[in-house]
This record gives C-alpha cells, structure tokens and sequence, in this order.
C-alpha cells in the first residue's frame, strides 16, 4: 500500500510510533496535530528536542538526566546526604520529585535484573551505589523498586550486595492506596497490605 504522506512526515510518524504509549495510529495523529500547529507546538517542539540533544547529560554521581554533572539534585547542599533512595528508571525519581515527600539523594540502577531480558547485574549501575554507600555519611538506603517479580529479584539482590556496606536497607511500604477499596485490589496487595500492618 502507498504512503499516505511524504517520506519526511512518514519518518516522523515512524519515529513518533516508536514512543511509549504511540502506536502508528496515535503517532500519525500527533503528527497532524503537529504539522497543523506548526509555529505553536511543531517548531518549539523541534528546537526544545534539539537543544536536550544537546545538553543533557546523566549524572554521574545518581545517574539522573539533568544538563550539569552532578545534577542539581547531588549538587543541592539541603539534601540529606545521610539517604539514598534507589529507583529502576529516571521516571521513578522523577515521580518521587513530583510527591515533594523525600529530601535525600537518589541512585538510578538504570533497569532491573531479567534473565528473559537477558540483563544481568553487570546491566545495572550496583557497584556504584555500594562504593556510595560505603561512605561514612550514608545512614539508609531505601529500595524504591517495582512490586514485580524483577524487582523484587532486584530489590533482594541489590540488599545482599549492601549486607557489608554498613547502612539500613529499607524498602518502600506496599498495601492499600489511599482511597482504595478492598474489593478492587488483588490478592498480592492484600497480603502485603496485612503483612505491613502498624499500630492505628
């Protein structure tokens, strides 16, 4: 079947698809929508892209995206030096960020451990994290990893690694959200919900 559009909109349709969330019919829709808002959303767009071409960079200290090294995050002086909270992905810190409820450091692993994926602990950014938590200053390093069975293998890893390093591994709590109903929620967060009971 011929291309609907040119080979230049059909390439920014292909590498629109090829987003989280974009399949080829929302990719193709968030390219007309571009291509008709040219001026407001097409152009800033375009230069916005290039411009974090550009400069962004990952830190070297947490692995976070920010355009200095460290980023502003490891750079802040108000930061508890004392925590480190350890996420899968950029997303999750940035997740954490939008909560405004942790004021330590983090550490970005930059995946989890997959044997179908096919990546091992050497994939991951571990060692970093035990040589920083190996500093005097580090209290607490807090395993904010996925309730899936790759993160828990992770989170189990990632704590036998820490074992010598001195710190308290904790992990985030797990249960009942805010505003759940027990009737909606699975059996797993059910039983964790029961397991991390506290006093009411």
């Amino acid at each position: 079947m011929a291309a609907a559009a040119g080979p230049e909109i059909e390439r920014m349709i292909a590498l629109l698809s090829k987003l989280p969330g974009l399949g080829p019919r929302s990719a193709r829709r968030a390219a007309l929508a571009l291509l008709k808002r040219r001026d407001q959303m097409l152009v800033p767009l375009a230069d916005a892209l290039a411009e974090a071409a550009r400069t962004v960079r990952v830190c070297s200290t947490c692995g976070a995206l920010d355009t200095r090294d460290p980023c502003a995050i490891c750079a802040d002086p108000a930061r508890d030096p004392a925590l480190i909270c350890v996420v899968e992905e950029v997303g999750g810190l940035w997740a954490l960020e939008r909560a405004a409820a942790f004021r330590g450091r983090y550490h970005v692993l930059g995946g989890l451990l997959s044997a179908l994926d096919g990546r091992g602990p050497e994939a991951l950014r571990v060692g970093e994290l035990v040589a920083r938590a190996s500093d005097a200053a580090v209290r607490e390093v807090i395993l904010a990893l996925p309730a899936t069975v790759d993160g828990q293998t992770t989170a189990h890893y990632v704590a036998d690694r820490l074992a010598n390093a001195g710190v308290s591994v904790t992990s985030l709590a797990r249960g009942v959200p805010v505003g759940g109903e027990l009737d909606w929620l699975d059996d797993g967060t059910l039983t964790q919900a029961l397991r991390a009971r506290r006093p009411a």
